[in-house]
């Protein structure tokens, strides 16, 4: 069982509700010690003394449910278990034969005595292990949900110290060429840095906010590089689409990072095409015509694929075409948040 349908069963499911919930508790009580009155009532007939008999029935219910089954059951003693549930037998048997609650002319049914016995103990521990069961579901999958998020937050908080380092490492260069241009990317800059401390912080952000985002990098990239240039193309309702923030900046950091070459111009060209509940992404970027060894990738690309992996697990289609001239990455993303 997944962890979607787990949780779906839990919240959907009444009765698994009613099973597990520690605030339906007494309501569970009340409804066990109402069925086997009933059940007694229903049997005066037969039985001479049904007070001595619900008694019985009560405390075996609860000493196998809160003393039998947790101590060991759960600590994996089923021996020791099984040779209590005999002694049970064994007492009640040796018990009901001195001290007969059955009417004297229907006599002692000592078999019947034992399975109605064995069904409460069965039905007791049945219903003690089916709460852990999933009760230790549920912990299970909040751990998981609980590592997923702290591996999410330590993954995009890697992608904003490496995007920062490169931007003000361009802008000391720039603080000797060209003062002017330098302030120019600092005021971009800062523009950046608001967006990631106040935006980046939530769980969703708009795509449109986003795009912006990417916008204001490449526009910050074009003023550091005069033979630079980007294209960024929206197809679809953009508006309303959520996505996970700064989804994109590593791919389009990436193909800025590797792209630079002094012989002739280079481009990033971005694609976004919002289809039914469909997103699709694509960055091209040309290649230098010299291209050292082992440029490609690192810790930005490695980091966003571990976060698609987290975020959609089985929602996307990540490829990346490698050619000598080009370099191009396409990312589909299915059921997006509007």
């Amino acid at each position: 069982m997944n962890d979607f349908t787990h949780q779906q069963l839990i919240s959907e499911n009444v009765l698994f509700r009613f099973l597990i919930s520690p605030r339906l508790r007494i309501f569970r009580h009340l409804l066990l010690i109402f069925f086997i009155g009933i059940v007694l009532y229903n049997s005066a007939g037969v039985i001479a003394n049904p007070i001595v008999i619900f008694v019985y029935f009560i405390v075996l219910f609860y000493v196998n449910m809160y003393v039998l089954v947790p101590k060991l059951l759960f600590n994996n003693r089923n021996i020791a278990y099984c040779l209590s549930v005999l002694a049970i037998l064994v007492v009640m048997a040796v018990g009901g034969y001195f001290f007969n609650p059955f009417n004297k002319a229907n006599g002692l049914n000592i078999p019947l005595f034992s399975f109605l016995t064995a069904l409460l103990l069965a039905a007791s521990s049945s219903i003690k292990l089916f709460q852990k069961g999933m009760m230790d579901k549920q912990l299970i999958y909040e751990l998981e949900q609980s590592k997923t998020n702290a591996e999410l937050e330590q993954l995009k908080n890697q992608i904003n110290p490496h995007f920062l380092f490169n931007m003000l490492n361009n802008a000391n260069v720039l603080t000797k060429k060209d003062p002017e241009k330098a302030s120019q990317v600092l005021m971009k800059l800062s523009d950046l840095l608001r967006y990631q401390l106040y935006d980046s912080a939530r769980d969703k952000v708009l795509l449109t906010s986003d795009i912006h985002f990417l916008e204001d990098f490449l526009n910050l990239e074009k003023v550091r590089r005069d033979s630079f240039d980007f294209l960024i193309s929206k197809e679809g309702d953009l508006s309303g689409v959520q996505i996970p923030p700064l989804l994109f900046i590593s791919f389009v950091e990436n193909a800025v990072k590797h792209n630079n070459d002094a012989t002739r111009p280079s481009y990033v060209d971005l694609y976004f095409v919002v289809s039914d509940d469909e997103l699709f992404f694509k960055c091209i970027n040309s290649k230098p015509m010299l291209t050292s060894a082992g440029n490609a990738g690192g810790l930005g690309l490695a980091n966003v694929k571990r976060r698609l992996e987290l975020l959609f697990p089985a929602a996307h289609r990540l490829n990346i075409e490698d050619d000598p001239e080009r370099y191009c990455v396409t990312l589909t993303i299915k059921r997006i948040a509007s």
